[in-house]
């Protein structure tokens, strides 16, 4: 999405995470998406760098500089931890041997998902009455959590989280990085033109 925000071309892939290109595990052994080769032939592996890429230059530096403060550092960083902790649990119970799913998602609920319910009562978004990095980078771990029973998660009491989230699922940027590439068994890894 960041990506798409700065208005870049670039060449997008889908991997099968069961059969990864060579190529994709010769630039990054880490065997997980995302990857993007740069022009230069660095490699990015983790989402916020490839955002920070994106969206530090002047035309996007209003995405891009809100998202520096300490609060917002701060809702990354509980996202990536503490929220995803317990979101893979919640989602992916079979892979941790987990008896505790619905823990999981209670906790997930107290620690992270009511407070950012309170945090955009504040304002519409994490970037205040734009939106920011930070809330392109919150909102796919938050639709994942949403995704895995939608119905409950539609009655519980977070109003401003929920209108948060349905105003990412049908916007434009989205819609249009959701478009589903051509199946193919074998993908060639992922570059960017300039």
């Amino acid at each position: 999405m960041a990506l798409l925000v700065a208005q870049m071309d670039f060449d997008a892939h889908e991997v099968s995470l069961r059969d990864k290109p060579a190529e994709m595990l010769t630039r990054s052994p880490k065997g997980s998406v995302p990857v993007m080769l740069l022009p230069d032939g660095s490699v990015l592996e983790q989402s916020w760098d490839i955002m920070r890429w994106a969206l530090y230059q002047d035309a996007t530096r209003n995405w891009w500089e809100p998202a520096q403060s300490p609060e917002k550092l701060d809702w990354l960083a509980r996202n990536d931890g503490v929220f995803k902790h317990h979101l893979d649990r919640y989602k992916y119970p079979e892979r941790y041997n987990e008896t505790d799913r619905d823990g999981h998602r209670e906790n997930a609920l107290t620690i992270f998902l009511r407070p950012l319910n309170d945090r955009l009562e504040q304002s519409s978004f994490l970037g205040e009455s734009e939106p920011c990095a930070t809330d392109l980078a919150l909102f796919p771990f938050v639709r994942q959590f949403a995704a895995v029973a939608p119905e409950w998660f539609e009655v519980q009491h977070l109003p401003a989280l929920q209108a948060w989230l349905a105003y990412w699922l049908s916007s434009p940027l989205f819609l249009h990085c959701m478009y589903k590439l051509p199946g193919q068994t074998t993908v060639p890894f992922p570059s960017l033109r300039q």
